[in-house]
């Protein structure tokens, strides 16, 4: 049973196969054979026994027919009618020699065939006794031929009949037991059909069967097996029961839960080392705190001098607050100067554009000149042909006249034209002299705040050696305190970004169960890793009253996105002497 296991899946359905189309291939040859022997009975009966029946009766009418016309020969005494019966008997001799040969081929055993040969014999006797009997009707002999006629002749006569009656009842027999012999085959074969139909179903259901066993089975384990270790389950057996494909799945999947189990592990042994190293750095964040107090009352000493400072650059302030009043001042003039000007340029080209529009009219009047012109040349021509008739000459007066017209029109738009450019011009110079005047103003705010500057700038002197002084000190307690506060900062966030690192390995490694979670040293292992988690609180906000507020302290609800060995690397170039401020 277990090599039909081990069997290839691709096998195991081939041969189900295989042995469902073998059950169909001997279920039609089965069917087949039967139907051959239904068909050789079919063809015994309606070839051989039924045209036999057939042929045999017909005999037996020929033989009557040929016992009545001989009779009928007999009782006539008219040579026509004798001519007449003869005729008819060799009519009827002939179709029963045509029945003897087609019976011939028929005949199916030597039985058939003897009684075949006795017929022949008494028919041939009696055929010569047709002979007298004819022979002494001619002769009106009646007494002779009925005598011939109901004597040896009737013998001869019944015995040829009874010999094709027992003819008959040999081939109804025949066809009788054909038609057992037939009917007998079709039982057989349905009962074999049934057989057969019933061995194939069983044989199917017993492939199925099998291999549903074979191979559902196995793929519901496999189903079980993926479903328990993707819910985190590693403690279960992945047992193999077969070498198939679905064995070698399951194999495979066994392979992937140890190597599950040790990464998992793996994983948690570095989770502890994790918390273990964040609650190091949280210590060495204490140590560097106590440095950065330290630098707090060099700060204080530099309050007293920005104090000094305060009341300078108070001074410096309201000086710098009326220069901007000025200067705002001195910008709305400008800005009104601006807008003169631009006006200025407006109106300068409207009369420009109204100095276009002269010259287009001018070029209408020049236009209308020369047709004036061509008009008057025209009126003379035609004066001067018609004559007397002065009509053409009427119609060219009128376009001149309307020409005319038109040219004083122009004439009069120029004029107009020419006298609003002129008062633009006025305009224009109008604006320029209001410019003039508030670039006059300009210049004055300007002065005013030259002088204002002026003072800011001896104010400015007496704060720059004060302030040299604090920027001195400053600059010492900035290096320090730079230093100290990138190292706290950046301590405290490779911390943070350590311990939260190790919480959210121990949570993720939580899920999975592994074969020795529940052992002794598993569970201390796990308690000591989250009892040095939780005893490394993070550090207070320790600035002093003067520490260094220009260092941002970095996010700690993320962990950071580089990767872990650039907090490593920074940490540790803190820790030399080579400091690097922010």
């Amino acid at each position: 049973m277990k090599a039909l296991n081990d069997l290839p899946i691709k096998l195991k359905l081939s041969a189900a196969f295989g042995l469902l189309l073998a059950l169909m291939l001997a279920l039609a040859g089965f069917s087949l054979l039967q139907m051959s022997t239904m068909h050789h009975s079919t063809e015994e009966i309606s070839g051989n026994w039924l045209p036999s029946v057939e042929v045999i009766n017909k005999l037996n009418t020929n033989t009557s027919d040929f016992r009545i016309a001989q009779m009928e020969h007999v009782l006539n005494t008219d040579p026509a009618a004798m001519d007449r019966i003869e005729s008819a008997q060799k009519a009827v001799l002939e179709d029963l020699e045509r029945n003897r040969a087609v019976y011939l081929p028929l005949i199916s055993d030597d039985g058939e065939r003897r009684l075949y040969d006795t017929f022949s014999t008494y028919w041939s006797r009696y055929l010569a006794l047709n002979v007298q009997v004819l022979a002494h009707s001619r002769a009106n002999e009646n007494q002779q031929a009925k005598a011939l006629l109901e004597g040896e002749a009737l013998k001869l006569f019944d015995s040829a009949s009874q010999v094709l009656d027992k003819l008959s009842d040999m081939n109804h027999e025949g066809a009788a037991l054909a038609t057992k012999q037939a009917e007998r085959g079709y039982l057989a074969a349905r009962n074999g059909l049934f057989l057969s139909l019933g061995v194939a179903v069983l044989g199917a259901l017993a492939a199925s069967f099998w291999l549903i066993r074979s191979i559902v089975g196995p793929l519901a384990r496999a189903v079980a097996v993926a479903d328990r270790v993707a819910e985190g389950d590693l403690s279960g057996q992945v047992v193999v029961h077969s070498e198939d494909e679905v064995g070698r799945l399951l194999a495979a999947m066994r392979r992937m839960q140890d190597s599950l189990i040790g990464v998992v592990g793996t994983v948690r042994q570095n989770a502890d080392s994790l918390a273990t190293a964040s609650v190091q750095i949280s210590q060495g964040n204490h140590d560097l705190s106590s440095r950065t107090e330290e630098q707090a009352s060099a700060l204080e000493e530099t309050a007293a001098s920005m104090e000094e400072i305060q009341s300078t650059v108070k001074q410096n302030a309201d000086n710098a607050a009326q220069a901007n009043q000025l200067a705002r001042s001195a910008n709305d003039d400008a800005g009104k100067g601006g807008a003169i000007v631009g006006e200025v340029v407006d109106k300068m080209k409207e009369i420009d554009a109204a100095s276009r529009q002269i010259v287009d009219i001018i070029g209408v009047i020049d236009g209308i000149a020369f047709q004036t012109n061509i008009l008057a040349l025209n009126a003379a021509v035609e004066a001067a042909r018609a004559g007397e008739q002065g009509r053409g000459f009427a119609v060219v007066a009128t376009e001149v006249r309307t020409l005319a017209q038109r040219s004083a029109d122009a004439a009069k738009q120029i004029k107009a034209l020419i006298t609003a450019n002129a008062e633009r011009v006025d305009q224009g110079s109008a604006l320029v002299a209001q410019a003039g005047a508030s670039m006059t103003e300009i210049m004055q705010s300007i002065r005013r705040v030259t002088d204002i500057m002026g003072e800011i700038s001896s104010a400015s002197q007496e704060q720059s050696s004060g302030i040299a002084q604090v920027a001195e000190a400053v600059t010492q307690m900035d290096q320090v305190t730079q230093q100290n506060a990138a190292l706290v900062e950046e301590s405290a966030a490779a911390a943070e970004s350590l311990k939260q690192q190790a919480q959210q390995l121990v949570s993720a490694m939580s899920g999975f169960r592994l074969p020795d979670q529940d052992s002794a040293p598993a569970r201390e292992s796990r308690t000591t890793a989250a009892q040095q988690t939780k005893a490394a609180p993070l550090l207070p906000d320790r600035r002093g009253p003067g520490r260094a507020t220009n260092v941002t302290r970095p996010a700690f609800g993320q962990p950071p996105a580089g990767p872990r060995t650039a907090a490593v690397q920074t940490v540790a170039r803190t820790g030399t002497d080579d400091w690097e401020s922010f």
